[in-house]
């Protein structure tokens, strides 16, 4: 398996290597015949890089200890499940991951464009093969995801603890593919600076890849929350860790560049600011990829520190520098078309949204790198915490919730008072009616979470205004059934839709997060079996002790009862698991079972209006001295005898059970940032989804007809 692997990094780099070289000398010199066979070099490196990327995963699920990556991150007892996705657990496998899905969509962007964008397409795939041959001289000269072990150790060493959660194995690939998909507009965008096409056609071309890498991304970003929840014992689902925030940004500058390009398409408009859009965005792709291995930046989420901070630094300035003299160079040909025609119009609020966008980028950058930036400066490394991220952050979420929902209701390029009357009534007395009952609730005293609740409700109510008049209208012109009427609309005008309902459910989201920010209840207490504590209203109740050992590991809990008014709310059995360490020597042979790695099972009682949330840190304090002893003892025991010590032990704090440490959060709404976060993604399919062929010719004629109506008017 190592010498096929290796075999299909050189090859994969030999390949890359020869693609961009073809593909640069068939646009300069006019040759297709290179062009196509730089092409199709693309097509072969995503033959080579998937039997590299299949030849990795077979040595994990057969347990095949003699590769070091396969040794240092998995184990024969480990599910199969968690040795099918403890590929991308190590460095060496994530950035193979990363490379093997850049080359499948190059292939496939190249494969549907290969009779199209004749001057853009080879210098797009120049690029995208520039790409891989970076992470692919990565794998050949750095690391080695194939690199041989010896002796060859007779077990493995195991995932990490914290990575055995079905989220957060989804969670990396998600992000990868977000990622790799950014660089498809980027390479495009680049082809068109440089051949001067700077219309709309690489935005026309590429505009399916930018939904779906902006889409996964997001799903990235929120499985990630998910597990931060259910996982790390904290009770957050976001602490603006320097990681996170590397997934964040290129999201937020991404959003950014879809909302604009509709200007480009429609009005000719923001071409400059366009153009710098997407060329940020794939350069803070490949930043998120740099921070999680660089080491530069404290995180739970990286590796660690690595010796590719350099080669990363040095392709990140090269897209910097370049996208920069690029645009500059061609800003004459980006000169727009028209001007905005009034400050009420669609395209106006589309512009300021986009800054808001940039601007909450730029904070969450600056905060980010805030500790080198100080060091830098100062010669002190400084960090800032979420107090400062959400003093920033919050007004600009404010106001960017806010116009997702004033955008649907205006036209392009002007609004009559009138229409303005009309649209705005309904949604502004839907939402003035929403803050009087919140008031009456007592909401009034959190005035942030206040009017993000307002401006949801107002978000919602505009667009479901948009609905009820697009299906009345479709209902007069066909005579359909409502419900039919409604899925003939949304069928017709799928990206206008489909991006109603995005922002709808980030409305939504934004309603929990303001919800379960301001209204949560944590209480941190030391409790004993049958002791009791109250948190806000609820009385919790330590009942009993539990212990289970299996699956690698030792599981201690607590089976907890929740009540309120005398009636049973919920049974909760948070844990704490700890995973035995290698470390004999260090921690002793029986106390290695119970130092190692340890992770927390949260004990969560979801519901629509609120979350009951539990996790334990059991005192093993009591415990030490006999551990210390039996490690004194039988510091030769075997696996059986070790078993039964263990067993012993655990049978002791279950019999005699010291007061365990709980931490519980009340905390209202958390279901809805889910809910939100699945009506995003329904909307994005929506948008995503392929136009049938009449929708198709249709808008084609639409075009031709708006087309012909602006040379009436010249």
């Amino acid at each position: 398996m190592a010498t096929l692997g290796r075999a299909c990094m050189l090859l994969g780099l030999a390949v890359a290597l020869y693609s961009v070289a073809a593909s640069i000398y068939g646009a300069r010199a006019g040759r297709r015949d290179w062009v196509a066979s730089g092409r199709r070099a693309i097509y072969a490196l995503a033959i080579i890089l998937s039997v590299a990327f299949a030849t990795l995963e077979a040595a994990f699920l057969t347990s095949d200890f003699s590769l070091e990556v396969v040794a240092n991150h998995s184990s024969t007892i480990t599910p199969n499940f968690y040795k099918a996705t403890a590929v991308w657990s190590s460095q060496d496998g994530s950035l193979l991951l990363w490379v093997w899905l850049l080359s499948m969509w190059s292939a496939l962007v190249l494969y549907f464009t290969r009779n199209r964008a004749r001057e853009i397409a080879p210098y797009a795939t120049a690029v995208l093969a520039g790409f891989a041959v970076f992470f692919c001289g990565l794998l050949v000269l750095y690391v080695n995801p194939f690199g041989m072990t010896s002796p060859v150790p007779a077990e493995g060493s195991g995932l990490n603890p914290l990575l055995r959660n079905p989220a957060m194995m989804i969670h990396p690939p998600m992000l990868y593919a977000g990622y790799t998909l950014w660089t498809i507009p980027f390479a495009f965008a680049v082809g068109a600076l440089i051949t001067r096409r700077v219309d709309a056609e690489w935005i026309r071309l590429t505009r399916r890849f930018a939904l779906a890498a902006w889409f996964f991304l997001g799903i990235g970003i929120m499985l990630g929350a998910r597990w931060s929840y259910s996982e790390l014992g904290w009770g957050g689902y976001w602490g603006w860790d320097p990681v996170e925030n590397a997934s964040l940004l290129p999201w937020l500058i991404g959003t950014a560049f879809i909302h604009s390009v509709m200007i480009q398409e429609k009005r000719g408009m923001l071409k400059v600011w366009n153009a710098s859009l997407v060329l940020a965005t794939g350069t803070l792709a490949i930043l998120g990829t740099f921070l999680v291995r660089s080491g530069i930046l404290e995180s739970i989420h990286a590796f660690g520190a690595s010796t590719l901070g350099t080669p990363f630094l040095i392709l990140i300035g090269l897209m910097t520098v370049g996208s920069i003299v690029l645009v500059v160079l061609r800003r004459s040909a980006l000169r727009s078309e028209h001007r905005l025609d009034s400050l009420l119009s669609r395209e106006a609020v589309f512009f300021v949204q986009n800054l808001i966008l940039v601007a909450l980028a730029f904070v969450v950058f600056w905060g980010t790198f805030f500790p080198l930036i100080s060091e830098a400066v100062t010669g002190t490394k400084a960090s800032v915490g979420p107090p400062w991220f959400n003093r920033y952050t919050v007004p600009l979420a404010l106001v960017l919730v806010l116009l997702s929902g004033v955008g649907p209701l205006l036209a392009w390029r002007r609004v009559t008072v009138a229409n303005l009357r009309r649209s705005f009534i309904a949604p502004t007395a839907i939402a003035l009616a929403v803050m009087v009952v919140l008031l009456l609730s007592g909401v009034g005293e959190r005035p942030l979470a206040l009017a993000m609740f307002v401006f949801a409700t107002f978000v919602v109510g505009a667009v479901g205004q948009e609905f009820v008049r697009g299906v009345k209208a479709r209902r007069v012109i066909s005579g359909e059934s409502p419900p039919v009427a409604l899925v003939s609309l949304v069928r017709r005008n799928r990206r206008r839709y489909g991006g109603y309902t995005v922002h709808v459910g980030f409305a939504v989201l934004m309603v929990g997060v303001a919800a379960s920010s301001a209204f949560a209840h944590p209480r941190d207490v030391r409790l004993s079996p049958g002791q009791s504590a109250q948190v806000d209203g609820y009385k919790i109740t330590y009942v009993r002790p539990t212990t289970n050992l299996a699956n690698e590991k030792i599981s201690l809990g607590a089976i907890v009862d929740v009540s309120k008014d005398g009636k049973q709310v919920a049974r909760l059995e948070p844990s704490r698991n700890y995973y035995p360490s290698r470390d004999v020597a260090g921690l002793g042979v029986i106390g290695r079972f119970f130092e190692g790695e340890a992770t927390s099972e949260v004990g969560l009682k979801s519901g629509l209006t609120r979350d009951i949330w539990t996790a334990v840190s059991p005192d093993l304090n009591a415990l030490m001295p006999f551990i210390a002893e039996a490690d004194k003892k039988f510091a030769k025991a075997g696996p059986d005898l070790q078993g039964l010590l263990v067993t012993a032990l655990t049978e002791r704090y279950l019999n005699q059970p010291p007061p365990a440490q709980f931490r519980f959060i009340i905390s209202p709404l958390v279901m809805w940032i889910w809910i939100g976060g699945l009506i995003v993604v329904g909307g994005a399919l929506i948008a995503m989804w392929p136009a049938s062929r009449s929708s198709r010719r249709r808008a084609s004629a639409g075009a031709a007809a708006r087309v012909a109506r602006d040379l009436g008017r010249a």
